[in-house]
């Protein structure tokens, strides 16, 4: 099981603001199964956790966004928290990263809030997706076909709905992770 990822470099695109166990427990599970993870973010130095709306702990960031490559990663994780996919959303550099994994096929997992910069990076029109429940009317609004379940993937997209739910999400994501690229079908 530590072998799956071996070999492969996962992106976690991240800022000030997320929530921790939806940052840190996949980065773990992702590790786990022999991936090398590094947090790009907009910010240089660390960035600030959250534990739901109490300040958790910082994160090293690996990689500024600035001076990340798309093409060198297998990859994308994208972590909930209020604050930090809101601030990813209005970062044009952040959207054209996401954009890169969305229209090359790379596999994406998305957490809670994570799913939110997915609207305006495109990858969610005609795609199963779940997410917090407060983002179901923004991605209903934007082609996706929402639904209520602890993990739902459609072709190299996975998405979760909360913390709960990390065992499930990162059980899929590894899973998509492993199979590499999709071809995405024409959204209906």
């Amino acid at each position: 099981m530590a072998e799956e990822l071996k070999g492969r470099r996962i992106a976690v695109l991240a800022t000030d603001g997320f929530e921790q166990s939806e940052l840190i427990e996949p980065v773990k599970a992702l590790k786990n199964a022999g991936a090398e993870v590094e947090i790009v973010s907009p910010k240089d130095g660390q960035i600030q956790g959250m534990k739901h709306s109490e300040k958790g702990d910082t994160v090293k960031v690996d990689r500024k966004l600035a001076e990340a490559t798309p093409d060198d990663y297998s990859g994308l994780v994208l972590p909930g928290g209020v604050a930090n996919p809101d601030s990813l959303r209005i970062e044009p550099k952040a959207i054209s990263f996401i954009k890169h994994f969305v229209d090359s096929g790379k596999p994406i997992a998305a957490i809670c809030h994570g799913p939110w910069p997915l609207i305006d990076a495109g990858g969610v029109k005609g795609r199963k997706v779940t997410s917090w429940p407060s983002l179901k009317t923004d991605l209903t609004n934007a082609g996706a076909k929402w639904e209520d379940s602890e993990v739902v993937t459609d072709q190299g997209l996975v998405t979760s709905r909360k913390p709960d739910d990390i065992p499930a999400f990162n059980k899929k994501m590894i899973e998509e992770f492993a199979e590499g690229k999709h071809k995405r079908q024409a959204a209906e």
